[in-house]
């Protein structure tokens, strides 16, 4: 395995675009409402350890798929996370809900979390496990 994932970085790229398209066209529609500076810290290390170590991979850290089945695996599941991210950001664009904010941040955090686990990528296992909960739980707050 080298030092680059290309798959990882089509994925990271695939569920970025939605949150880019938003960004651009709802500009004054993210409210952060609930602040713990503990917990926001904690996410953007894991958000942004996430994205690195999906596309980049540490020698040392990740070892890579240990069969063919495993990485066949690893394709099918980030591609179907990746899918139903994006299917459940056009179906609620514009409609903030709890559902929506759970499931935008579930999504991400399993696909992070499989992938770490699926390749064998200590760096991106860790950033997932930080990222998960901070995230998950921002998204919950300010959804309510």
């Amino acid at each position: 395995m080298g030092w680059l994932n290309i798959f990882g970085l089509c994925i990271a790229s695939v569920i970025l675009i939605p949150n880019i398209v938003f960004a651009m066209k709802c500009k004054d529609h993210f409210e952060n409402k609930w602040h713990n500076k503990y917990v926001e810290i904690a996410e953007q290390i894991g958000r942004f350890g996430c994205f690195a170590f999906m596309i980049f991979n540490v020698p040392g850290t990740c070892f890579g798929w240990p069969s063919n089945e495993a990485f066949a695996a690893y394709l099918i599941a980030d591609g179907l996370l990746a899918a139903l991210y994006c299917l459940i950001w056009f179906v609620c664009f514009r409609k903030s809900s709890v559902f929506r904010a759970l499931s935008l941040s579930i999504i991400p955090s399993l696909l992070f979390l499989l992938s770490g686990i699926m390749s064998r990528s200590i760096l991106l296992t860790i950033a997932a496990v930080i990222f998960a909960p901070s995230h998950i739980l921002l998204s919950y707050k300010n959804a309510q």
